[in-house]
């Protein structure tokens, strides 16, 4: 007969309040989360509340013994975190590996002085970066394609200098973007129309795509409508904030440059490459930057180049250059082209479509004429020098076979088993394991909507995986309102990104100890499965959790996935960045090793006193 002091009704007690307590902070923690779009800088009331609710973990969390993963010293868990001040103002917009001042003191030749120069680890910044004065949440797409709040990117410049172009016009509180362009006169729309004549866009053939100098990425905005999905480079320079502006866009884009480094993507990556009047000196060095775009550029896959020298007899002197001049450009364009073993397919206008064949079989003469890069490791690019050389085409059997083997038209390529595991290129993945990482993303994300049920809607726009393996939360993901920026660590144990590529989803080369080449605030969701566990004998915790806070947007979100004692030794450091947490299961159940920890970033802007937030 039970007593008063029965152990098991005090149990009962102790579950019924942990389930109401429990069932509290789930219901806080969702209207925390609850944000609105366009000017809206999330509900304040809701923000009060979640602030107020302290439901980041449970309390009682064993962190010694939970799966044999032991801890040296436990206290050093429990210890008070170390609280992050916001940087000075001054630091609004900046790009730690793009430093304008640090760029100076580098080589202006071959343009050095615009590719990554990281600060050493005493130079970096251990501070939150904060947002500027007037913050507010972007646009959902596809209104933010054509219009970003001005307080986002306060910048008018290039509504002075583009004013004839049609690039960029300040409205009221608003940027407004109308789709022109130094080469669309007529607009982006007529001119992709034009480049349909030609490339097979639209059909799913041409899935990605990649544009050097590429502006505030009109032409990947409208791309979207053919499904084409577009990878943006530009460097920061004096035409400021173009890679800033095409991110607010929603629209995918790095700070990069043709310069002395090869581009951090692997061989065979892009279906189409672009250039309009993107001011890169193609017949310098040998032809050395048509082989980087030809390295990179898939076998069948297209270039595009508009404006000079392309129909210099009608333009010579809008250009302010020499006949002569462009013409030997042109003549010298044409030559490499050849030696590339690329067809010309088109020229009218100031437009000129050259397609790579599909294999070396049209490519004999070449050999003798140009020197072949060495075939070993040729996706071993982080920081390699661009060098003079071409690249080889994967072997074929005949004329018809495509090298590298033939994609399926996007959709289908997306989970199709892609050319490269099929042929056993990637060690360790076969098609059934591929077939595998599908369904377990697909159920991994169905445990995330759970938890967070606006992934998913579109207000969550610009997405990164930070260790991306096979592409399969990106495959996941996919849908017109979002795109997934696939990051392959550079330290991984496989190199999958050109799994990645074949799947028609994009992605980069990337070492998570340094900073990332964008501007801060461009991501709205950033995940990281097993991220800290590969970089834990690497690098610093702090310097990457501080470099995910500057490029997520106020009230973003970030999910981390990883073992136990990773994901509790994260969370005790973001205590202090201003970031609301919760630490959930596995999915299977609290046994499962690995957790997941999902984080709101809180909305401050500069010049107020955070502190009180901070603390």
């Amino acid at each position: 007969m039970a007593t008063k002091g029965n152990p098991g009704d005090n149990r009962t007690r102790r579950s019924f309040s942990v389930f109401i307590v429990f069932g509290l902070c789930c219901f806080f923690y969702l209207l925390g989360a609850w944000q609105r779009s366009g000017f809206g800088k999330g509900d304040s009331i809701a923000h009060e509340i979640t602030k107020n609710a302290d439901c980041s973990v449970i309390s009682n969390l064993n962190i010694e013994t939970h799966h044999g993963v032991g801890v040296k010293n436990p206290d050093d868990l429990r210890s008070e975190s170390k609280v992050f001040q916001p940087c000075d103002d001054r630091f609004i917009d900046y790009t730690p590996c793009h430093d304008q001042s640090r760029a100076m003191s580098f080589p202006r030749e071959n343009m050095e002085h615009r590719e990554r120069h990281c600060p050493s680890d005493n130079e970096k910044q251990h501070c939150l970066i904060p947002a500027p004065k007037g913050y507010v949440t972007p646009f959902t797409w596809p209104k933010s394609r054509d219009y970003v709040p001005f307080a986002n990117a306060p910048y008018k410049s290039l509504t002075v200098e583009k004013a004839t172009q049609n690039w960029i016009q300040y409205e009221g509180n608003v940027f407004r973007f109308p789709g022109g362009g130094t080469q669309f006169p007529r607009g982006v729309d007529a001119y992709i129309e034009q480049m349909a004549s030609v490339v097979p866009i639209g059909n799913g053939i041409v899935r990605t795509a990649l544009d050097t100098g590429c502006g505030v990425a009109s032409l990947g905005a409208y791309l979207f409508k053919k499904n084409v999905i577009t990878m943006s480079i530009a460097p920061r320079d004096s035409h400021e904030a173009q890679v800033q502006f095409a991110l607010e866009r929603g629209v995918p884009a790095i700070i990069d440059v043709l310069g002395t480094i090869k581009l951090p993507f692997p061989s065979r990556s892009f279906d189409m490459a672009h250039c309009s009047q993107c001011l890169i000196p193609w017949t310098q060095n040998d032809g050395k930057y048509m082989m980087e775009v030809d390295r990179v550029l898939r076998p069948g896959g297209y270039w595009v180049l508009s404006g000079p020298p392309i129909n210099w007899r009608m333009n010579y002197k809008a250009w302010k250059r020499s006949e002569e001049e462009l013409e030997e450009d042109q003549r010298k364009i044409e030559e490499i082209a050849k030696l590339l073993c690329w067809e010309k397919k088109h020229e009218k206008g100031e437009m000129a479509v050259w397609r790579k064949r599909v294999n070396k079989h049209y490519c004999q003469e070449r050999e003798s004429r140009v020197t072949m890069c060495k075939q070993t490791n040729v996706d071993d690019i982080w920081y390699k020098k661009m060098e003079t050389c071409v690249t080889p085409y994967p072997n074929t059997n005949d004329t018809t076979e495509v090298a590298g083997g033939e994609l399926k038209p996007f959709p289908q390529r997306l989970n199709d088993v892609p050319p490269i595991i099929s042929s056993g290129s990637v060690n360790g993945i076969s098609a059934e394991s591929f077939e595998e990482d599908n369904k377990l993303w697909q159920k991994h994300l169905n445990a995330y909507k759970r938890v967070n049920k606006i992934i998913g809607t579109g207000r969550y726009r610009n997405i990164m995986d930070m260790n991306a393996g096979l592409g399969s939360f990106a495959s996941a993901l996919e849908s017109p309102k979002s795109w997934v920026m696939n990051v392959m660590p550079t330290i991984a144990k496989k190199d999958t990104l050109g799994v990645i590529y074949e799947r028609g989803l994009i992605g980069i080369y990337h070492d998570w100890c340094e900073a990332f080449s964008t501007y801060p605030r461009t991501y709205d969701l950033i995940h990281a499965h097993g991220l800290f566990s590969l970089y834990k004998h690497k690098c610093d915790y702090e310097d990457i959790l501080l470099e995910m806070d500057r490029i997520l947007r106020p009230e973003g979100t970030v999910i981390i996935r990883d073992h136990e004692i990773e994901v509790i030794k994260v969370k005790k450091i973001v205590s202090g960045m201003m970031w609301n947490t919760k630490m959930v299961d596995h999915e299977d159940g609290p046994l499962v090793p690995e957790k997941i920890l999902f984080v709101v970033k809180q909305y401050w802007v500069a010049g107020e006193n955070n502190l009180t937030s901070l603390r």
